[in-house]
């Protein structure tokens, strides 16, 4: 993808270890969660409910992702995944401290519990936290191996307080073929969605998985696969075990796998044409927009109020709801070379998969950016508006082939 800046880069990589990428979320009333400190709602300018059903607590974990982690502390407590919730997703290999809730209805002490790399900053009762109410994450990030340090002014003064606000990498899995799943989705096709979802080992690292998909593109043995495919691999393995016995079903065996996971192909399409609208952008250096957002109290981008005269031009993330006016000529171009139609999000064999069709900025806004250079590395420093990669920003200093 390019980048938003042309200066050389800075060259470098990142996350050696949890420590080096600490991402501390931003709440809705502004306030930044700060590693080893205590809150409770009043320090966040939030309200509590004392009748609240929901404990609402601070996490901070080292090397978890945020699902695992919460899963820990419900099972901890007696419950199940649908008693948690949280604002935001984190990454797993870094240090984050963020909001979250579970359903609970007595009084508990949650730094009762005992998980190794995971603690408990303090808690309260609510009415619990919904996905999205964080405003975004402040980070800090520590780049190893760096070749070039001394370009990062320059850098950091070309972006001048904003980066292209392309989807991450991890949008599109660590084999990259999220989206070319969502693609087969899109055109009915499960059976060729299904097996690329099992059989493709292009970017597998355990070479033992590599085989395991490679052998089934091969012989097409179900039954024989599940003796393949490792027993933490569980989507792929609840659909051979369904396949076994109902060969031919795809479309059921898709239905098998959590409503996020095949709703995380669809969004992969959206995300590869923004992308690419993006790029072209970049590319031509038009960034004009028929639809605008304009900005929430904390400068970050309110895509639910839009304004022609807004301070973001947006771009859409397309779906059967989409205005004709509104697509351009850069993502009717993607669409076309991937010979997909609006309506085709509208998925009328597995309606449930649908998209509706809406907006994301196309420049983000970099809040806070300042990096330092030591003997240990380069260090950045930065916010970002929930939704935006740390990642892309890391891409514009490091510029890593």
């Amino acid at each position: 993808m390019l980048t938003l800046s042309k200066q050389p880069g800075t060259g470098g990589s990142v996350k050696k270890s949890p420590e080096d990428f600490l991402v501390k979320e931003i709440t809705s009333s502004g306030s930044i969660l700060q590693p080893g400190t205590h809150y409770d709602a009043a320090s966040l300018g939030l309200e509590e409910a004392k009748e609240g059903k929901h404990i609402t607590f601070v996490l901070q974990k080292r090397d978890w992702n945020t699902i695992d982690a919460l899963l820990a502390i419900a099972k901890k407590m007696g419950h199940g995944r649908k008693s948690v919730a949280y604002a935001g997703s984190k990454d797993k290999k870094s240090v984050s401290v963020q909001l979250a809730s579970v359903f609970h209805t007595t009084d508990f002490d949650m730094g009762s519990i005992r998980v190794s790399g995971l603690s408990i900053n303090g808690q309260w009762r609510s009415d619990g936290i919904e996905l999205g109410e964080e405003l975004g994450n402040a980070f800090e990030v520590r780049l190893s191996d760096v070749a070039h340090p001394e370009n990062a002014d320059a850098i950091i003064g070309e972006l001048n307080g904003r980066m292209p606000n392309y989807f991450g990498q991890q949008r599109f899995g660590d084999r990259g073929n999220n989206a070319d799943i969502g693609a087969a989705i899109l055109e009915g096709d499960f059976e060729s969605a299904m097996l690329e979802y099992l059989t493709s080992s292009s970017n597998e690292r355990n070479e033992r998985v590599s085989q395991a998909r490679s052998r089934l593109k091969e012989t097409l043995d179900f039954a024989s696969a599940l003796n393949d495919f490792p027993r933490y691999l569980r989507g792929e393995r609840k659909v051979l075990y369904y396949l076994s016995r109902y060969p031919g079903n795809y479309a059921n065996a898709l239905r098998l796998l959590p409503r996020g996971i095949a709703l995380m192909f669809v969004h992969a399409v959206q995300s590869r044409i923004f992308n690419e609208e993006l790029e072209q952008r970049i590319r031509s250096g038009d960034f004009s927009s028929a639809v605008c957002a304009a900005s929430d109290f904390y400068g970050f981008p309110d895509v639910e109020k839009r304004d022609r005269e807004g301070a973001f031009p947006l771009g859409v993330l397309v779906g059967y709801e989409s205005k004709d006016e509104e697509l351009g000529e850069y993502v009717t171009a993607s669409m076309e070379r991937m010979q997909l139609t609006k309506e085709a999000f509208a998925i009328k064999s597995m309606p449930e998969l649908a998209m509706k069709g809406s907006y994301r900025a196309l420049v983000s806004p970099v809040k806070d950016l300042t990096s330092n250079s030591s003997e240990s590395g380069m260090r950045l420093s930065f916010s970002l508006p929930k939704g935006a990669y740390a990642t892309v920003l890391l891409d514009e200093f490091t510029k890593n082939k």
